[in-house]
């Protein structure tokens, strides 16, 4: 599967950015979704997860409440709607497909090339 992540910006503080992954193929149902993030520096960052029927959502714990994960199957698509954005926030966004429910970078099989997300203060 073939991942396009786009919807990355720059905003400031306390506003809202709405990210989208498309998948190719036909296979897109039958993975696990995750975003994952990266700022300069650090490692790669587990964000959220939408397991494949989109009925379980996982936050991390700094994402949690603020950020929200959702997928639509007939299109083939992944957004992550982010509210309340902070400068920590500050990354580059990538959205994975993997075969189970994981928030191990390492197991998601398929990448998409980032978004640049920067939040001023």
């Amino acid at each position: 599967v073939q991942l396009q992540a786009s919807g990355g910006g720059l905003v400031q503080a306390g506003e809202s950015l709405r990210l989208s992954c498309a998948a190719s193929g036909r296979t897109f149902s039958s993975y696990t979704m995750g975003w994952f993030r990266q700022a300069p520096g650090k490692e790669r960052e587990f964000v959220a997860r939408i397991t494949r029927s989109g009925s379980v959502t996982i936050y991390s714990d700094s994402t949690r409440g603020r950020f929200t994960i959702s997928r639509d199957n007939a299109k083939n698509t992944v957004d992550l709607q982010m509210n309340s954005l902070k400068p920590e926030d500050t990354a580059v966004y990538f959205c994975a497909a993997a075969a189970w429910s994981t928030g191990v970078p390492t197991e998601y099989a398929y990448w998409g090339q980032g978004t640049q997300v920067t939040v001023s203060s």
